[in-house]
């Protein structure tokens, strides 16, 4: 790999009375795309401006592979930065803005040339090396100054929420464009952005970050299919939320290992809706629910139960569930059905009052429309397995 490990040890910052990072730790492998996801003032930025030298930590090191970065300035860290602001030189061309790195260390002019060409070619802006900065798009400029950033070969990129002054479609244009030039040069992405969808589709993994903590490391798949607590859960995508009280806990031995089947109590979505042939006891069953989970959890345990909109199935017929026990099943009437091309999101008001969002991907063409209508009866469904229990909510 071209690109350097990353490490930060215990970093904290202070602004006078504000914490802005509180004891961060993890590792940054070498040639990885990694993201930094949270709201803004989740600190996100204070960090990556401590990794590129532009701020000191009140505590705590980074380093470079092995070697502490603190005490050295920006420009000896082998890490450049790129900004939302792109920072070009208005005076100069494509071509000088990128050469400009170069010419300060005073490189043979034959080998600038060589070098500048290169990495304009790398960013796909040839055919407007002779331009000025006010003569290109926001896409375009953004382009410049990722090529002048990379000329140096750093073995650290930092790009601070470059896309964010773009429009939607140019941002996810560029945003494929930049995933596909780190796979070519393998160097070290760290990547500041606000956006989550920006953070899922690029990123090798992620850190997502709020009020100065890290509340989570891993993989799009593993931040969004198990996030860790509820802002998490909250802030990456849309789910459903609930506060419940653990009834029962026993353990089986699944695909991975030993897993638990977890009888939750969740008040807000009342009792569900008897099944043909249920018995008494599946009946007395349906005043709470069932999740699968990883850990185990105490009778009596406060905690917030999940569900991702997708996961759920909407019908206007009672599901067959085919004698499944694991199968969560709600009565409600659709209270606002919105379409949006490839999906419908229905937000469903359950019999008891609470509304519940349900996601529906459009596989089929539809002939007459969305099957499913603004008050119509139906039913929700769930599997155990797509509910996720995530901290105590009392924390």
């Amino acid at each position: 790999m071209k690109g350097s490990q990353v490490t930060i040890d215990h970093v904290s910052k202070k602004f006078g009375d504000f914490v802005a990072l509180d004891d961060i730790n993890f590792v940054i492998k070498p040639g990885e795309f990694f993201s930094l996801l949270g709201p803004s003032g989740c600190g996100k930025t204070t960090l990556l401006r401590i990794i590129a030298g532009f701020e000191f930590p009140d505590d705590g090191v980074v380093l470079f592979d092995d070697k502490d970065v603190i005490p050295l300035p920006p420009n000896k860290r082998h890490s450049n930065t790129v900004f939302q602001t792109y920072a070009l030189f208005p005076h100069l061309s494509v071509y000088d803005n990128v050469a400009f790195p170069l010419k300060l260390r005073k490189l043979p002019k034959d080998e600038i040339d060589k070098k500048v060409r290169e990495y304009v070619h790398l960013v796909q802006l040839d055919q407007h090396i002779n331009k000025k900065p006010n003569q290109l798009s926001g896409g375009q400029k953004q382009r410049v100054a990722i090529a002048r950033a990379l000329i140096n070969e750093p073995k650290v990129l930092l790009l601070d929420e470059p896309l964010s002054a773009l429009d939607a479609k140019l941002r996810a244009n560029l945003l494929l464009d930049l995933d596909a030039l780190h796979d070519k040069i393998g160097i070290t992405f760290i990547y500041v952005t606000h956006d989550q969808s920006e953070a899922l589709a690029v990123s090798d993994r992620i850190a997502v970050m709020n009020s100065g903590h890290v509340l989570q490391v891993g993989t799009p798949f593993e931040i969004y299919e198990s996030p860790a607590t509820q802002f998490v859960a909250q802030f990456i995508g849309e789910t459903n939320l609930f506060e419940s009280t653990v009834v029962d806990c026993s353990t089986y031995q699944g695909k991975t290992g030993t897993e638990y089947n977890v009888t939750l109590n969740t008040p807000a979505l009342g009792i569900q809706t008897p099944l043909p042939g249920d018995t008494q006891a599946t009946k007395e069953a349906d005043k709470n629910i069932l999740v699968t989970d990883y850990e185990p959890t105490a009778p009596g345990q406060k905690v917030a139960f999940t569900i991702r909109p997708e996961k759920i199935r909407i019908t206007t017929e009672i599901p067959n569930v085919n004698g499944r026990l694991d199968i969560n099943v709600f009565k409600g009437i659709v209270e606002e059905p919105v379409y949006t091309g490839f999906q419908s999101k229905f937000y469903v008001r359950l019999e008891n009052g609470t509304i519940v969002k349900v996601f529906k991907q459009h596989t089929n063409y539809l002939d007459d429309g969305p099957e499913i209508q603004w008050k119509d009866t139906v039913y929700i469904s769930w599997s155990a397995n797509d509910g996720y229990i995530v901290e105590d909510i009392n924390k």
